[in-house]
């Protein structure tokens, strides 16, 4: 699309005051004002459950009106004067995170963990204003975005707009979660909220890891779509098994005696709930991993005795840098993996969202090409 046959208004879903519906609002088309800026055209955007904190304002509220969003793709259809080897036409898929980082700060000078970001560029630089659709920055649920190149990913051929935009919150949060867990083949991973839009992806990164996966949740549609992917993973109903249960055959399977030695190497918590919480921590090993990922407002009560007799450690894990959304983008291609999606016309961004609470599974997604 040539720069003179853009339009010079769009349509876009404003949150104008918290807990109330997304008013769809015509509004002037964005322009660059940064050289690292691309303008996209919003082929699909993928709602998450962060959208629901924020809609909510109970936690991070962001300044109103807010577009919301933060993962979804598009294609370029105009590009600044360092476009970063983009060019219009190119289909392109956008985390919320890494937009306009400063590259001076100590998280852009030094990027840490599992495949850091080259130093000068760090998705966890605070100095950002907030990422797309989660801060001061609008987000993907409009018809046209202003996003930074720096952040973006290609989508690799024969996958679509629809199929990408998930993995940009959902796909790569879960895939660094469990690269943050360092295990080799062979050892043992769970996944509590195995059924929900992170879940049900990471059941199948880390099955096709060659990891013994364990997936727990306690809501039957969760559970049913968790068994429905038919993979390797043990799939658990927490509210008919016990952790005792479960480590019960996990002893049987191994043969093992001791119980500090008996469960899993690591868990990653995906609910905001301490049941949730307390459930994982008692399925691990003595020396196990903890890797959460929720933050509900209230925090989590965490025991002592874990941490200082059991040898249990905590980290936390907000989403991958720029080098783990090229490598999941591989590891997805390579396992043929894909999120369970169900979409919606760009008009019925509410319908979505009360489908969401009303406890749809996998990921629902605006496909901006659907017909009403």
């Amino acid at each position: 699309m040539a720069n003179q046959d853009l339009p010079k208004t769009m349509k876009a879903h404003v949150l104008a005051e918290f807990a109330t519906p997304y008013q769809l609002q015509e509004l002037p088309l964005p322009s660059i004002d940064d050289p690292n800026d691309i303008l996209i055209k919003v082929d699909a955007a993928s709602y998450c459950h962060t959208d629901a904190v924020l809609a909510s304002g109970k936690m991070h509220p962001p300044p109103l009106p807010h577009i919301g969003c933060h993962e979804f793709a598009g294609t370029v259809v105009q590009v600044s004067k360092d476009p970063h080897g983009l060019k219009v036409g190119d289909r392109v898929a956008v985390p919320g995170r890494g937009n306009h980082v400063c590259g001076e700060c100590f998280e852009c000078r030094n990027p840490s963990g599992p495949m850091p970001d080259d130093p000068g560029y760090s998705v966890y630089c605070p100095n950002t204003g907030g990422g797309l659709g989660v801060g001061n920055k609008a987000g993907g649920f409009r018809e046209y975005a202003i996003v930074d190149c720096r952040q973006v990913a290609i989508i690799p051929d024969g996958m679509s707009a629809v199929e990408a935009a998930p993995l940009m919150c959902a796909g790569l949060t879960i895939y660094a979660a469990l690269r943050k867990c360092e295990l080799r083949p062979g050892q043992r991973v769970g996944v509590m909220g195995c059924g929900g839009g992170l879940g049900h992806l990471g059941l199948q990164f880390a099955t096709k890891m060659g990891l013994k996966t364990m997936g727990v949740d306690v809501n039957s549609q969760a559970l049913e779509l968790a068994r429905s992917l038919q993979t390797s993973a043990t799939i658990i109903d927490s509210s008919a098994e016990t952790p005792e249960d479960v480590k019960g055959d996990m002893k049987r399977e191994d043969g093992g005696e001791n119980p500090a030695e008996i469960g899993l190497d690591a868990v990653i918590i995906l609910p905001d709930s301490q049941k949730s919480w307390d459930y994982g921590m008692k399925l691990l090993k003595n020396g196990g991993l903890l890797v959460l990922v929720s933050f509900p407002p209230e925090g989590f009560h965490i025991s002592a005795d874990d941490l200082v007799f059991r040898r249990i450690r905590v980290t936390g894990s907000l989403i991958g840098s720029n080098k783990a959304m090229k490598e999941m983008f591989d590891f997805v291609v390579k396992h043929d993996i894909k999120a369970k999606i169900r979409t919606y016309p760009f008009s019925k961004l509410n319908q979505l969202v009360d489908d969401y609470h009303a406890g749809a599974g996998g990921k629902l997604v605006l496909d901006m090409h659907l017909n009403e």
